[in-house]
C-alpha cells in the first residue's frame, strides 16, 4: 500500500477543522519529560524515486525461497498458492477494509467469513468454527483459556513437543489464572501415553495435544482420546496442520473438544514470518464459549438470504467480566486468502497437496539416513517434516548449504533437540531439487 503523504496547506486545514493551532497541541496530554528534546540524526529527505531505490538495494540483500531450494518449516511451510489467490484478496473492498464493525451492511466480507468457517468445520469435523485468530500461538493459548473458564479446573497438560514458541506463548497467556502447567515428555517422537495417564487427575481441565506436532510426527488421537476422557470434566484440544488432516482422519472423529492450528499452509506467502492466522474450531457444547466472533446465516424480511455476526462474545460488545477473551479482531484478509486458496484447490486437490509433501518427505528421509553421519531422530509417522540427527553441528549443515542455493531446514539444538536438524518439504519440492539435496549433504559428510 502506498505512502502519500500531506502537504503543508492539507495540515493546516486539518488542525484549523479540528479547531488547534499546531500539532503541538494535539500532544499537550503527555508529560513534557516523555518528548524527545536532541533532534533527530535522519539522513536528507530524498525523492520518490530515490526511497524506493533505496529500499529496492535493501531488499535485494534478502535471500528468499523463490531464488533458492526451501526446506524450511517448524510452523511456516514454502506452499505454491496460485495466482488467482493474490488477485482475489487484493481486490479493494477486501484489501482496504476493515473489521466489520457495522457488520450488516458489510455482506461480502460477512459471506466469506461464513464460507471459511464452514470450510474449517468440514476439515476438523467439528461444528462450529470462529471467523479466525491471530495465529497459531494465540490459537492454542485462548484454547487453554476456555478450558480455564469452562470446567473451573486448574491443572494443564500439554505435550513436550509442542511448538516452541507456542510454549512461550501460552505460559505468557494463562499466567494470570496461575494453572499448573505439566508438559508430558516424549517416547520415540510421540507423548509418552504412561507419563500422560500417570498425570490425569480430577483437577485436570485440558491436554493440548499438537498433530503433527513439532518433529512433525503424527500422534495416535484415538488412543489419547479415552485416557483423556477418563476425565470427564478434562477437554481434549488438538493443534494441527490442516492439510494432514486430508490424509488422516479429522479430530473430530476421535471426540475432541477443540481443534486449533496455523492456517499459513492454506494460501498465505512466507512473508519473512507473518502475518499468519490460527483456526480455531469447537464442539457443539463450546460455542458459546468460543473466543472471538461468529458469521452465521438467516433470512430477511424480504426472504433474501443474508450474513449476521451471530456471536461477539469480547469486551467491546458485551460486558467486560463476561467477556471470553481480549482479541479485538480476526485475520480477516488471511482467512480470506484461505476459504480461496480452499475453494480453487477443491478436496481433490488439496488431498494431492499433502500427498506429494507426505511422500516426498519420507523419500528424502530414507535418503538422507542412508548417509554416514545422518540418522532419524525417531521412528514414528510423520507427515511432511521429519528430524535427522547429525554428526556435525546441524548450523554448520545450514551455513555451508546456504551457498549452494539451499534452506537446508531449521537447527532445532537451541530448543533442546540436541544435533538435530528440522527438515520440512512441500509439494514444491522436485525429485530433482531432492536428489541433488542428498548429493550435496553427502559431499558434505566427505569433506568433515
Amino acid at each position: 500500500m502506498p505512502f502519500i503523504s500531506n502537504t503543508d496547506e492539507q495540515r493546516t486545514l486539518m488542525l484549523k477543522e479540528i479547531g488547534v493551532a499546531s500539532f503541538k497541541d494535539l500532544l499537550k496530554g503527555i508529560p513534557s519529560e516523555l518528548f524527545i528534546r536532541n533532534p533527530l540524526t535522519l539522513d536528507e529527505p530524498l525523492s520518490e524515486f530515490e526511497i524506493t531505490k533505496k529500499v529496492q538495494a535493501l531488499a535485494s540483500q534478502n535471500i528468499n525461497t523463490s531464488g533458492v531450494v526451501s526446506f524450511l518449516g517448524a510452523g511456516i511451510y514454502d506452499h505454491f498458492i496460485p495466482a488467482a489467490v493474490s488477485y482475489v484478496i487484493g481486490r479493494p473492498e477486501f484489501y482496504s477494509a476493515y473489521t466489520p464493525y457495522q457488520a450488516e451492511v458489510s455482506q461480502g466480507t460477512l459471506q466469506f467469513i461464513y464460507e471459511y468457517q464452514t470450510l474449517i468445520c468440514e476439515l476438523t469435523g467439528m461444528d462450529a468454527s470462529n471467523a479466525s485468530m491471530y495465529d497459531g500461538a494465540t490459537a492454542c493459548a485462548e484454547s487453554l483459556l476456555l478450558a480455564l473458564r469452562h470446567n473451573k479446573n486448574k491443572k494443564i497438560i500439554i505435550s513436550s513437543l509442542i511448538h516452541p514458541h507456542y510454549k512461550q506463548v501460552i505460559e505468557t497467556y494463562i499466567k494470570p489464572l496461575n494453572p499448573e502447567i505439566v508438559y508430558i515428555p516424549q517416547n520415540n517422537g510421540r507423548i509418552d501415553l504412561e507419563k500422560l495417564q500417570s498425570e490425569m487427575s480430577d483437577g485436570v481441565s485440558a491436554v493440548l495435544i499438537p498433530s503433527p506436532n513439532f518433529l512433525g510426527v503424527i500422534e495416535d488421537l484415538e488412543s489419547l482420546e479415552p485416557i483423556i476422557h477418563e476425565n470427564k470434566k478434562a477437554l481434549f484440544i488438538v493443534a494441527t496442520d490442516p492439510l494432514s488432516l486430508l490424509l488422516f482422519n479429522p479430530p473430530g472423529k476421535y471426540n475432541v473438544d477443540i481443534v486449533v492450528g496455523e492456517g499459513q499452509v492454506l494460501g498465505s506467502k512466507q512473508n519473512l514470518g507473518g502475518p499468519l492466522f490460527g483456526f480455531f474450531a469447537v464442539n457443539q457444547k463450546l460455542i458459546r464459549k468460543m473466543p472471538g466472533r461468529i458469521v452465521g446465516a438467516t433470512v430477511d424480511t424480504n426472504g433474501q438470504k443474508g450474513y449476521v455476526l451471530t456471536l461477539q462474545t469480547r469486551e467491546q460488545h458485551i460486558r467486560r467480566d463476561k467477556a471470553t477473551s481480549n482479541i479485538c479482531t480476526n485475520e480477516s484478509l488471511c482467512a480470506l486468502a484461505a476459504t480461496v486458496y480452499m475453494v480453487l484447490m477443491g478436496k481433490q486437490g488439496l488431498r494431492e497437496v499433502a500427498e506429494q509433501s507426505t511422500i516426498k518427505a519420507h523419500y528424502l528421509n530414507d535418503k538422507i539416513c542412508r548417509i554416514e553421519g545422518f540418522e532419524a531422530s525417531n521412528t514414528s509417522p510423520f507427515f511432511k517434516e521429519f528430524a535427522i540427527k547429525t554428526s556435525i553441528p546441524p548450523s554448520e549443515i545450514i551455513s555451508k548449504l546456504k551457498h549452494k542455493g539451499y534452506f537446508a531446514g531449521v537447527d532445532i539444538s537451541k530448543y533442546g533437540y540436541e544435533d538435530q536438524l528440522l527438515i520440512a518439504v512441500t509439494e514444491k519440492r522436485t525429485k530433482h531439487e531432492l536428489e541433488a539435496f542428498v548429493y550435496e549433504l553427502e559431499k558434505l559428510m566427505e569433506e568433515v
